[in-house]
């Protein structure tokens, strides 16, 4: 037997588990689609459900909002990124947005931890020239690359996913600086040997790698710029696993391909899907399909927040992951 009336629609298949749990407890409808449904369709679905179960790429923006009737009440987002849901449009049409912000940090952490060691090491040229068959046996100067210990990291966003990758990053010997709006917990700030810089231009001539880890806000839309870039060292390098549209791609792959930026591993495009073509075909970047939280673990723990923020909220109560418009 159900436990509520309230009816649930999902604009992409998720996980069986999860889709299985869903059918159990509410009147649900499910999805095949495996890329965003386009606007007209989520607003049908949104006039005839109270709660949509919404992912990454859904355009759910102010004209979304404009059209889709007073039957919605909740945006259980499966994921933490919530860029594209205009939050303040959904709040003055009295609907609630969640998101699931705890249960992907770890997995985020450990795709900039590699690409943090994929790019300066080299790693997709040496499977390249391994499968060009270009490997004659070993050689002095084959495939060097630089070495990531004892290097400067410096991460911008150091809220849990920042956290987790500085806490990686300290095992490599790697010293930690960042740049937050404010500064951390001291604790935590002393657990994780973190130094602090109140300005973004002001930490980047200190650093030998930067991970970005920020939100993407209207504020953060192309925070690392071409004059940013130019603050970096000649032998920095970039890792980015947030949101494409915080680096300025035109720029970054300029710096590049002109040798004053050693590399980037990036794991989100300015313009997803489609990634820069320059940077697709440096030999000094390494591009990942935005999979950071790509594991089976990561995506049933997303599905279980987003069950616990439906069912919180069609029993009455405030969700525990709702946005608060303003703070989000």
């Amino acid at each position: 037997m159900r436990e509520t009336t309230m009816r649930v629609a999902v604009t992409r298949k998720l996980p069986d588990p999860i889709e299985a749990r869903l059918k159990s407890l509410f009147d649900a409808t499910l999805s095949e689609a495996e890329t965003p449904l386009p606007q007209p369709a989520l607003i049908d679905l949104a006039r005839d459900h109270q709660i949509l179960a919404a992912t990454l790429g859904d355009a759910l923006d102010a004209d979304f909002f404009r059209k889709a009737g007073d039957k919605l009440k909740l945006i259980a987002n499966f994921g933490a990124g919530v860029d594209h849901i205009d939050i303040a449009a959904a709040a003055a049409h009295g609907v609630t947005v969640t998101n699931t912000p705890s249960v992907l940090a770890e997995d985020a952490a450990d795709m900039a931890m590699a690409l943090m060691l994929a790019v300066p090491r080299r790693l997709v040229s040496g499977v390249r020239a391994l499968e060009d068959g270009e490997f004659k046996g070993w050689s002095p100067n084959w495939m060097l690359g630089r070495r990531v210990r004892g290097k400067r990291l410096g991460i911008v966003g150091l809220g849990r996913v920042g956290q987790a990758i500085a806490t990686r990053a300290r095992g490599f010997g790697l010293a930690i600086h960042y740049h937050n709006r404010q500064p951390i917990n001291p604790h935590i700030e002393e657990a994780l040997q973190a130094t602090y810089w109140p300005t973004f231009d002001a930490m980047l001539p200190n650093i030998d790698i930067l991970s970005i880890s920020c939100p993407s806000t209207p504020e953060t839309r192309h925070l690392l710029s071409a004059g940013r870039i130019s603050r970096l060292s000649r032998d920095a390098y970039v890792v980015n696993v947030s949101r494409g549209d915080i680096i300025d791609e035109d720029a970054l792959a300029a710096a590049i391909e002109s040798g004053r930026l050693a590399g980037a591993g990036l794991d989100v495009f300015e313009r997803e899907p489609e990634p820069h073509a320059k940077l697709l075909a440096s030999p000094n970047v390494v591009l990942t399909p935005h999979m950071a939280s790509s594991t089976v673990e990561s995506r049933n723990e997303m599905g279980e927040r987003v069950l616990i923020n439906i069912k919180m909220f069609a029993d009455g109560h405030k969700p525990p992951d709702r946005i608060i418009p303003g703070l989000d």
